[in-house]
């Protein structure tokens, strides 16, 4: 059975990064973007990574483009961007899709492992389920990933044990990364 080890990826300066390099870490793997609603989620991502790395814990963070053109920049604005604003320390990879026919490799197999189970409910979920199903439609079967900030949580034996929504509560998204720490 595949994991995300077996995948490369590109850092910002565009060297490839194995992900067997995380062996035995917990990950969680997010697309992001600067100029989005979700972007606020960088504080409590910093903060736990702040607080959980030294257990074994690790963010990926691959910036995106398409999602209503909210991370425009260059790899070196967006990251000068979350380092300043945020104070972000999480490695920050190459910008990315994570959907259409120049997904990233990682991002589809990730969503096919944990496909897209909804938003949740209430008036804000309906109106983000909008807004993603207009968007998402030019990309037929390979709309992997329904907007920014969606999260994917790693085990130690890189196997994907859980997707978090960027309408999941921050809090939750925390209680199953310690769970995971052990």
């Amino acid at each position: 059975m595949p994991t995300v080890y077996e995948f490369t990826v590109k850092d910002r300066k565009g060297n490839s990064v194995a992900l067997s390099e995380y062996k035995g870490k917990v990950l969680l793997i997010v697309n992001t973007a600067t100029g989005c609603g979700f972007t606020p989620h960088y504080d409590p991502l910093e903060a736990m990574y702040k607080d959980l790395r030294d257990k074994g814990f690790e963010i990926l963070d691959f910036p995106c483009n398409q999602f209503a053109n909210e991370a425009p920049g260059s790899e070196d604005e967006i990251h000068e961007f979350c380092t300043l604003k945020f104070g972000t320390e999480f490695p920050q990879f190459a910008k990315i899709d994570v959907n259409g026919e120049n997904a990233a490799p990682l991002f589809a197999y990730l969503a096919t492992e944990k496909p897209f189970e909804g938003f949740g409910k209430g008036l804000k979920n309906a109106f983000l389920k909008k807004v993603t199903d207009a968007n998402n439609k030019k990309f037929g079967d390979k709309a992997y990933i329904k907007w920014n900030f969606t999260k994917f949580l790693i085990d130690r034996e890189g196997n994907v044990i859980a997707r978090f929504e960027p309408t999941t509560d921050m809090q939750e998204v925390r209680r199953a990364v310690e769970k995971a720490l052990g």
